[in-house]
């Protein structure tokens, strides 16, 4: 059975769990089968007949965004109802710094080729940079800098491990299945923080959960856009603003309740109230997992079922600005082998992509929600502690700190989605059934093939507008 791209992906760009960085800059192109205006955005057809409907759209994420453009360009009556004080959900632009936009939720179009995020980048005017796969540098608390050659047996092993549990009877977890397979409790302690730090780097940094939730089948259930990886230099909040164009938005009005029946819907916030014909919900799983929304009649039951099988996962950044400097300059990519599991086990350095003193750390999965418990001036102390075991040299404090906790965030709950032990990925087409053609859900769990990512959410939403144009 195929499961995904565990050998392309995982060991022909092993330290790429979320793309290196290159120095070369390009501005995105339109696809040219769409023409002026890319198909994946905007619809070439007529408004429907039967005239227009009232929806209220809930949530401006990538998801929202799109659905609501796609229906209001068909004549739909739309207003989007959004919880935070801003569009863009979990892609979110920081301008804290004015002359480093950063992105503390998505930041990468993930395959630049035919992906929507692609087109919609360059009707924006957005310029991307390429990311490089292959600057790279991995170092250890216990025997500083590793070597390609140390590690590589490692990959080989796991990859052939994790192979034959996807041809097993039974679905099971990385973890068990790597613990099983490798005689866990014989392993000598400097292999065993190997084996951690691949399977965290490469798994629970990409899938955000941990490897004692991510199942073994399908982990890596997804599909996949092909020419590489980029940045959008001006952050993600270039796409968001221009979905966001010219839509009725309603901000900090988080919603409570969503009453549905054969004559319509009502939607209610802590201060607003909103009839229509049909409602689009694309708040993330997390959102959908906390029961945060009171559904009136319930959701069918295969509905609840898909909510409370998937699980949200978490992955989050910390941004680190200092006076220059002083890690390797021939690297976009730091891996870092820590004492304690999954620590600060992935940087990306910003010198050579934005000319900026600049680390991003990440923590995932169980360690991502654990440093949320922290203070800033903790995280900080924290970070400093493993660059330094890293360099061996007296790293400075850094000069501004950006730090991220998605996982506390009432609006998200969550990085997002991942398939845990035992999953059927169809849930996630569960998830995206309409119900009655009055609710229909979107957001990028929601999209079975490209769950996880914003081209994903957006996608989610795309097909929940053209569910609604098809139910007239």
């Amino acid at each position: 059975m195929q499961r995904r791209r565990f050998l392309k992906t995982w060991l022909a760009a092993w330290g790429l769990a979320l793309g290196g960085c290159g120095a070369a800059d390009t501005r995105a192109e339109p696809d040219s089968r769409a023409g002026v205006v890319p198909a994946t955005w905007l619809p070439t057809v007529d408004a429907p007949a039967g005239g227009a409907h009232r929806v209220v759209v809930i949530g401006a994420g990538m998801a929202g965004l799109a659905a609501a453009r796609e229906l209001q360009a068909w004549g739909d009556e739309v207003v989007v109802v959004e919880a935070r004080d801003r569009p863009g959900g979990r892609t979110w632009t920081s301008d804290v710094w004015p002359d480093l936009p950063l992105d503390l939720g998505a930041s990468w179009i993930h395959g630049i080729d035919g992906n929507p995020m692609t087109d919609l980048a360059a009707l924006a005017g957005a310029r991307l940079v390429p990311i490089d796969a292959d600057a790279t540098r991995v170092f250890s608390s216990f025997a500083g800098e590793v070597s390609e050659a140390t590690l590589e047996p490692w990959r080989e092993r796991l990859e052939s491990v994790i192979a034959a549990a996807q041809d097993a009877d039974d679905d099971a977890s990385i973890h068990d299945v790597v613990a099983a397979a490798l005689d866990w409790e014989a392993l000598a302690d400097a292999d065993r923080w190997t084996v951690l730090y691949l399977l965290n780097s490469m798994l629970e940094h990409e899938y955000a959960g941990s490897i004692e939730r991510l199942s073994a089948y399908w982990y890596d259930d997804a599909g996949e856009y092909a020419g590489g990886d980029a940045f959008l230099a001006q952050g993600y909040r270039a796409i968001v603003e221009l979905l966001a164009s010219e839509l009725t938005i309603e901000y900090q009005q988080p919603v409570r309740r969503i009453e549905w029946d054969a004559a319509g819907v009502t939607v209610v916030s802590d201060g607003g109230r909103w009839q229509a014909d049909r409602v689009v919900v694309t708040v993330p799983l997390g959102v959908l997992r906390a029961g945060s929304i009171e559904f009136v009649p319930a959701l069918p039951a295969g509905h609840r079922a898909a909510i409370a099988a998937l699980e949200m996962g978490t992955l989050n950044k910390c941004y680190l600005r200092f006076a220059e400097a002083f890690w390797p300059d021939d690297a976009d990519w730091l891996g870092f082998i820590s004492p304690e599991r999954g620590l600060w086990a992935e940087w990306v350095s910003l010198t050579r992509v934005f000319g900026q003193p600049v680390l991003l750390g990440f923590n995932a999965a169980d360690q991502g929600r654990a440093i949320e418990q922290l203070s800033d001036e903790q995280i900080v102390a924290s970070a400093l502690t493993a660059l330094r075991a890293m360099f061996d040299s007296d790293v400075p404090p850094p000069l501004a700190v950006q730090i991220t906790r998605w996982a506390s965030d009432p609006f998200s709950l969550g990085s997002y989605s991942f398939n845990p032990v035992g999953i059927d990925p169809a849930v996630r087409d569960a998830l995206a059934e309409p119900v009655d053609d009055r609710l229909f859900f979107a957001g990028e769990a929601t999209h079975r093939e490209h769950h996880a990512t914003a081209h994903g959410a957006y996608l989610s939403g795309m097909r929940a507008a053209q569910l609604i144009r098809d139910a007239r």
